[in-house]
């Protein structure tokens, strides 16, 4: 196990693509750390910095306090899991698994029992003498991480190592890794476009965008708490409702002007304090689809709207429909130029909302929906960072009032 960290590492493509911009981080001592972000964000050039199969343009690489920047990638001790599974077709199960040892020169005896002994925690035990052309994608991905594991590196590097699984393989893949963590806390760092991994997997996130680290934190903080506009967008499925509405009220009443309606946000200046700087102007809103509900709910905004789309997933619907502020008769000032959806060049803006599955809905058919605005979002729609949440501090007792 190791402590991996990052300093401003910076990669730049010939041609003068930037893929990784200045990222610093520290991976602890036996963490699970995920990578996420979407494609072409860097987060597999980080990964493959970290093994030196990439070259560095700036910044360093420290395993342990020894800085590895320009050590070759056998002498890093690092194994590496590749999304192709990357086997020697011409060998089988056994050869595969036992390749690294033996050309570190294990002895023959010990190499054979560190191969059964993955083999079997991995449940390839039946599977041994059989070459990759006659396994499923699942077994090959397991001897994969078979391969890596039977060295027992320092660190352990998985490039999106679940994408060629069919879902059902996935979430049985995903518990069997998060369990092998948990036997060998080897430091991990796990790269992945598809955030539900992100969040099932990781101690701690790290997401990406554009080459430049966004935010990091544990699921919990990334959700609850993203730092901008793009993390909250990216965290959590399906993604967060925008809009761009007007800023009023007086006092200790915040409103938003949305869809034409003046709307109450409760208790948004008491955990928000600096949204009151926004009155006289617009921030952009987020809501995400878990905030809705089928009309009724006591408190909150009520909206008309008619699905564009309905999907079925057994314990819940999602409802697809046109964003409120999106109305011809029922816009906010501006609320047309500003994107509405996480993919800015997105062509159709629609919001997404979560209801059980006993609503009554079909396409086409207006239906009420209720947004609790209580858990409303807000963002600076010049910069996209977060209003911050504050706890809300209790005030003191008015004196004498505990007399009596």
């Amino acid at each position: 196990m190791a402590v991996v960290r990052l300093k401003n590492l910076t990669k730049v493509f010939p041609g003068g693509t930037t893929a990784v911009d200045d990222l610093s981080l520290t991976i602890a001592d036996g963490e699970f750390l995920v990578l996420v972000g979407p494609s072409g964000c860097g987060k597999s050039t980080v990964l493959r910095m970290i093994a030196g199969l990439e070259d560095v343009s700036g910044g360093n690489v420290l395993i342990d306090g020894d800085t590895v920047t320009d050590w070759p990638p056998k002498m890093r001790d690092i194994a590496m899991v590749f999304q192709n599974y990357a086997l020697y077709p011409h060998m089988t199960v056994q050869q595969n698994m036992g390749f690294a040892l033996k050309l570190r020169h294990v002895d023959k005896a010990e190499a054979q029992q560190k191969v059964n002994d993955t083999a079997a925690l991995l449940g390839l035990s039946a599977l041994l003498e059989r070459k990759p052309v006659a396994l499923s994608g699942g077994q090959r991905q397991r001897v994969a991480m078979g391969r890596a594991m039977v060295r027992q590196p320092r660190v352990f590097l998985l490039d999106e190592p679940l994408s060629n699984l069919d879902a059902k393989l996935r979430v049985s893949m995903r518990a069997e890794l998060a369990r092998l963590h948990q036997r060998y806390r080897i430091t991990t760092v796990y790269v992945t476009h598809d955030q539900v991994e992100a969040m099932t997997l990781g101690d701690r996130i790290a997401v990406l965008d554009r080459g430049k680290l966004q935010q990091i934190g544990t699921p919990d903080e990334l959700y609850r708490a993203p730092a901008n506009r793009f993390v909250a967008g990216f965290m959590g499925s399906p993604s967060m409702n925008f809009a761009t509405v007007g800023v009023g009220g007086e006092d200790d009443r915040l409103t938003v002007t949305l869809a034409g309606r003046e709307l109450t946000v409760p208790g948004a200046l008491r955990r928000r304090p600096g949204l009151a700087r926004y009155r006289g102007s617009t921030v952009v809103m987020g809501l995400r689809p878990a905030a809705f509900a089928a009309s009724g709910t006591t408190g909150a905004a009520e909206f008309e709207v008619v699905p564009l789309g309905v999907e079925s997933l057994g314990d819940e619907k999602h409802v697809l429909f046109e964003a409120p502020a999106a109305g011809s008769s029922a816009r906010t000032a501006g609320a047309e130029d500003v994107p509405l959806t996480v993919d800015d060049t997105a062509a159709t803006p629609l919001w997404t909302a979560k209801v059980t599955q006993h609503v009554d809905l079909a396409i086409g058919h207006p239906v009420t929906l209720a947004a609790d605005l209580r858990e409303a979002y807000f963002f600076d729609p010049a910069s996209g960072l977060a209003v911050p949440e504050e706890e809300a501090v209790a005030s003191p007792e008015p004196a004498g009032a505990a007399a009596g």
